[in-house]
């Protein structure tokens, strides 16, 4: 009885010229090529010298279904039909879009009987789901339940007044004139650890104790320099107005006396104080800015205290003021090596147009 061949499957043909060959040749070898690529490469290569889906599996140490499988792509779309996989469905999820809708809704507009805000333990427990499925649902859904941002809309008055002051100051300063932003630092405390923490090393960060030692305060009276970045600072024990005329005085000391100056710095009441303002009338160079209220974020100088808070400050162990000064005073000369101004790039139209949206969110919520 003869054998019936009509049924049996045929490979593809592969055949290449020879530049075609040369490419393949060259890029299976290339150093950039990756490994499933190359080997997808090599299996046209084998197929183009006549070997059939068999014998390149022997040949590669794969199946011949695989050998099968390229081959054929190759022959129905060329080099980009083997350079990428094919899409694939992956695992169809266990819960559907009713299952979303009420973690999310939940998120939303809920709160668990004994806490403030969700967590993913307290939503898996209230839908019966996976702490890892209610993340994923929270992050293709851009929920952040366990984060708030905090915010304060002025209500000062002259808010408009006094912000287009300033932000003029900081985008067209005046001619032959200094523009300072100054503010206090207050109550700085020198913190000492009471047992000594571990360095970092490999695979550990280093370690310091939650609880501290007391060894005083000192407040740190600091002028930005918006024109170069320059920083004049002193720290002194109180912050009173007498504390912020000698600061003052100090200012006017390191500034040409043909110089006009002006003040950047906030309500506190201290800038306002009556013998504050007889310094002003007389010093008559000396022209005050006042930001709005629950408005410190106009100050510049604010960008200053974070930097030294955040790279001196806030790890620093303190045995006692006397230190804790000498580091601040440090920190400054060394700012002022190499100072770079902050650039202001807000207008304040676009400022108003935000406190706007803002406001007008926070009135919808007071009505609701």
């Amino acid at each position: 009885m003869r054998p019936c061949f009509e049924n049996m499957r045929v490979a593809r043909t592969i055949e290449l010229n020879s530049s075609e060959k040369t490419r393949l040749t060259t890029l299976s070898k290339g150093r950039r090529t990756s490994v499933r690529l190359a080997e997808r490469l090599k299996i046209i290569l084998l197929a183009a010298e006549g070997k059939d889906n068999q014998q390149i599996g022997e040949t590669l140490g794969i199946t011949r279904q695989k050998a099968g499988r390229w081959r054929l792509r190759y022959a129905e779309s060329g080099l980009a039909g083997i350079e990428k996989d094919a899409p694939r469905p992956g695992r169809y999820p266990k819960y559907d879009h009713a299952v979303v809708e009420e973690v999310v809704g939940k998120t939303l507009h809920e709160k668990p009987s004994n806490a403030t805000h969700w967590s993913r333990s307290s939503m898996a427990k209230a839908t019966g789901l996976s702490d890892s499925t209610i993340g994923r649902i929270w992050k293709a859904h851009g929920l952040k339940p366990h984060l708030i941002n905090t915010f304060k809309l002025s209500n000062d008055k002259n808010f408009v007044e006094k912000l287009e002051d300033i932000v003029g100051l900081y985008l067209s300063p005046p001619e032959h004139a200094v523009v300072f932003s100054c503010d206090e630092k207050s109550q700085i405390q020198a913190l000492d650890r009471t047992q000594p923490g571990l360095p970092i090393k490999k695979g550990r960060c280093g370690t310091m104790t939650h609880d501290y030692k007391r060894n005083g305060t000192t407040s740190l009276f600091a002028a930005l320099n918006i024109a170069n970045g320059k920083v004049i600072g002193t720290c002194m024990e109180k912050h009173r107005h007498q504390e912020w005329i000698k600061f003052l005085n100090l200012i006017k000391k390191n500034v040409s006396a043909k110089q006009e100056v002006h003040i950047i710095c906030d309500n506190y009441a201290t800038h306002k104080h009556p013998k504050v303002k007889a310094w002003e009338k007389r010093y008559k160079r000396f022209h005050f800015h006042f930001t709005p209220t629950s408005a410190s974020w106009l100050n510049m100088v604010e960008r200053f205290f974070r930097d030294l808070t955040e790279h001196q400050l806030r790890r620093g162990v303190f045995k006692s003021t006397n230190d804790l000064i000498e580091i601040i005073h440090d920190y400054i000369i060394r700012h002022n090596e190499t100072p770079k101004p902050f650039i202001w790039t807000a207008t304040a139209s676009d400022i108003l147009e935000k406190v706007k949206r803002e406001r007008q969110k926070l009135n919808k919520l007071q009505t609701d």
